[in-house]
């Protein structure tokens, strides 16, 4: 029993390196990539042009003052929904998860053609992968192919429970605290100097003021580009980054709505606590 515990804590682990890895991606402001193919992970269609409301609610304010009022909302929020593509060490992820700041959240990752859900409620984290998911993950960190078919055979249609506080997933349970997530954004200050206010856009709906930065090293050249909503709180409502490493597409929705996570029934789960004690799962 103790082995498949190692084979759980290591899937465990594939998992929270890729959604952690993913989140500054996510985080950081972005510019224009091409979308992603349709999946149910896909993000929603946005970034249509529309004329800029009037009046202008940022008239008056330098790009950088705006960046200081949307990272400054942004943050405030209580839950949001993240959805789009972006990068972990050169491997593309498609995101859809929606985050509370009382450490709930719920929804999906697809990594190289494989998908694994994603719950956390009640201080439990709750992932269930599909084959091609954990194949992926698990070749990825050098499992060798006896363990990693065992582990697929063991978790196959069932959820890997990981109780709070469980060793080597410290990292798991913050991909599901809003706060922790959000912190980056206002960390470093200076990454949001320099910005240039681009043309006004629509995003989902909603009238936006686009922001816009550009950084050259050596023969490459990275944009990023944010949009503020323009209407209610100046939200964060969608980040692009192009050029350069890990490029990525992340909208940002469904602000201070509730998240809403359903716990998985027990007897859908692989409990890493009870397989440490020797007891079945």
């Amino acid at each position: 029993m103790a082995s498949q515990t190692t084979k759980l804590r290591a899937a465990a682990a594939v998992v929270c390196t890729a959604l952690i890895g993913a989140a500054p991606v996510a985080l950081a402001p972005a510019g224009h990539t091409a979308s992603p193919p349709a999946s149910p992970l896909a993000s929603p269609p946005v970034s249509v042009r529309a004329p800029s409301p009037s009046p202008d609610p940022f008239k008056g304010l330098t790009a950088d003052q705006i960046g200081d009022k949307a990272v400054a909302a942004t943050r405030s929020a209580h839950s949001l929904r993240m959805t789009g593509r972006v990068s972990s060490g050169g491997q593309p992820l498609v995101v859809d998860f929606s985050v509370s700041d009382k450490s709930e959240c719920t929804g999906a990752i697809r990594l190289q053609g494989g998908t694994a859900e994603l719950r956390r409620t009640g201080g439990a984290t709750y992932m269930k992968g599909d084959e091609a998911f954990w194949r992926a993950s698990m070749t990825s960190q050098g499992m060798p192919p006896a363990q990693i078919d065992a582990t697929i055979e063991l978790l196959k249609g069932r959820w890997l429970k990981i109780p709070q506080g469980q060793p080597g997933t410290e990292d798991l349970g913050s991909v599901c605290d809003l706060k922790s997530l959000l912190a980056d954004l206002g960390r470093n200050k200076e990454q949001r100097t320099g910005l240039v206010r681009g043309p006004d856009g629509e995003v989902k709906g909603t009238p936006v003021a686009t922001l816009v930065k550009r950084k050259t090293s050596g023969d490459t050249t990275t944009t990023t580009t944010v949009s503020v909503s323009e209407r209610g709180k100046p939200y964060i409502l969608k980040m692009v980054k192009t050029g350069g490493t890990d490029p990525g597409s992340v909208v940002l929705s469904d602000y201070d709505k509730p998240v809403k996570v359903v716990t998985p029934p027990a007897d859908q789960t692989v409990d890493l606590t009870k397989l440490d004690q020797g007891t079945p799962a």
